[in-house]
């Protein structure tokens, strides 16, 4: 099945690539965004309809063995081929519907990306920064209402045929199902990720090349490839694909961490039945360390959001300094040596804000799993939840103030004025936002949660092992050692990658 669904989007590519030569041929203009968006639901159409193709195909005739009046009996599942593929198909539209959201509150043509513009232009700066937090909050909820509805959608579904085969836990095979379905549209949803950092780049190689400077290009362009290069039209058409670039990158994020959530809620599903069935679990609301849980999850997400930033900010800081002091930023060519010193003290800062939060994860995610394995749960889910919509509203916020500056840039053609300075502003806060935090909160959630599988394992065997031997239990022992440990490299996190005090402030 999944071999079908990735061959069926490597179909969807020459569909649409026929569709657009027949289309755009010979067009000066053309809203770039249009051939990418037909991509994604020629995609969908085709992995839907292969689902239920298969589905009818495969299981259409499908039986189980169940016991009725103490007899076994064999019982016709006639509908469970449609029931299947309607579950995935709810992950397959989670990634086609998931982008048409997101692109409301990040695309060039968005009412609130225009709205970033028009208080940019009359507050500056501030407003440019508090308009786009509030187009990146309401996209977390808009975004968050629709994978809660199909997952509920499949909840639903899982509930007439499912229970058959699964017994009681059917919405859990439900729920893994509609995250099969989301990776039913990876091949394409990396596909448009793609296009936004090829087409950043090639907007940046031409106007760092300076091409249409060079004395004679035009001439010499002319007698090697047969055609009279338009620069101006040519910078026009990298930045509108620049835009529309930054439109997928955004509409991607919200998909691969809707992947990271839904498939990160099946296996914390696989915990609470290995708890059940080690007469453990204790999963309530009025239970002490479930509640603490929930809070600590929370505070997880929110310290790895500051943590990658303040590697960003301190890294960028160190990189500002050196060029303020070693640069001729009036130079028509940049020097490759300081180039790469810039560029190493980046890697570097970046290096040791991953390290120090690898090493404070790892130990948290160890020391919680030690403590109580309802509290691990609890943590879990919440970083689940937390992190969902932290991520959706980090990305789509950085987002919008990108193309919020890329309008200004492209459709108003207003560079160089008090306006653009002040969109700039805005993506350069979006960039951390949405390029640094919001995707690797998507790793995190699935770290925490796969190791977290084993730790948890890990935690209970290890009691078993000491009251079957009537030795004393040091698992919470261990859990305390590794939640210090944890607490160092969260400090290490912060306070060892601050900016130092200017020599006026530090005499306070």
């Amino acid at each position: 099945m999944r071999f079908l669904m990735d061959f069926m989007s490597g179909v969807s590519y020459f569909i649409n690539q026929a569709i657009s030569e027949t289309k755009y041929r010979g067009l000066k203009e053309i809203n770039f965004e249009a051939p990418l968006t037909r991509l994604i639901w020629i995609a969908a159409t085709l992995c839907i309809s292969t689902s239920f193709f298969m589905s009818k195909l495969l299981i259409s005739d499908m039986s189980v063995v169940v016991m009725e009046n103490g007899q076994q009996v064999t019982k016709l599942l006639p509908d469970l081929w449609w029931q299947l593929a309607s579950i995935i198909s709810c992950g397959t539209l989670a990634a086609v519907l998931i982008p048409e959201f997101t692109k409301i509150f990040t695309s060039s043509h968005s009412k609130h990306v225009h709205e970033i513009v028009t208080a940019s232009r009359e507050g500056g700066p501030s407003l440019t920064i508090l308009s786009g937090i509030v187009s990146g909050n309401f996209s977390a909820f808009w975004n968050g209402i629709l994978i809660a509805t199909l997952m509920a959608s499949a909840y639903f579904v899982s509930q007439y045929g499912l229970g058959n085969i699964m017994g009681a836990h059917g919405s859990i095979f439900a729920f893994g199902l509609v995250a099969f379905g989301f990776l039913c549209m990876g091949p394409v949803t990396i596909a448009v990720d793609s296009y936004g950092p090829v087409t950043d780049n090639a907007q940046s190689i031409f106007e760092l090349a300076q091409t249409e400077q060079i004395p004679g290009i035009k001439e010499e362009i002319k007698r090697d490839f047969g055609f009279d290069p338009d620069f101006k039209r040519g910078k026009h058409y990298l930045e509108a694909n620049d835009s529309a670039g930054n439109t997928f990158k955004a509409t991607a994020k919200p998909v691969l961490i809707g992947t990271a959530v839904v498939g990160a809620t099946t296996m914390i599903f696989s915990i609470i039945l290995l708890l059940d069935k080690e007469g453990l679990l204790a999963l309530s609301l009025t239970d002490a360390p479930v509640l603490l849980g929930f809070i600590c999850g929370g505070a997880v997400i929110f310290w790895f959001a500051g943590a990658s930033m303040q590697a960003v900010t301190t890294g960028a800081y160190r990189a500002v300094e050196f060029i303020k002091k070693n640069m001729k930023l009036d130079k028509k060519e940049a020097d490759i040596e300081d180039s790469r010193t810039v560029v190493l003290i980046c890697t570097q800062y970046a290096q040791k804000g991953m390290w120090n939060i690898f090493i404070a994860l790892m130990s948290i995610t160890l020391a919680f799993a030690f403590f109580d394995p309802n509290f691990f749960v609890a943590y879990l889910i919440s970083i689940a939840v937390f992190g969902l919509f932290q991520a959706i509203y980090m990305a789509n916020a950085g987002g919008a103030w990108d193309n919020a500056k890329k309008i200004v840039e492209v459709d108003l053609r207003e560079k160089s004025t008090p306006l653009h300075e002040a969109t700039v502003i805005g993506d350069t806060v979006g960039d951390p936002f949405k390029d640094t935090t919001a995707v690797a909160l998507n790793p995190i959630i699935k770290f925490s949660t796969l190791f977290g599988l084993l730790a948890v394992e890990i935690a209970i065997k290890m009691k078993e092992a000491a009251h079957a031997g009537h030795r004393a239990d040091y698992t919470p022992v261990f859990g305390v050692v590794m939640l210090a440990l944890a607490l160092v490299f969260v400090w290490r996190s912060f306070y060892a990658m601050r900016i130092p005090k200017v020599p006026e402030l530090a005499k306070h």
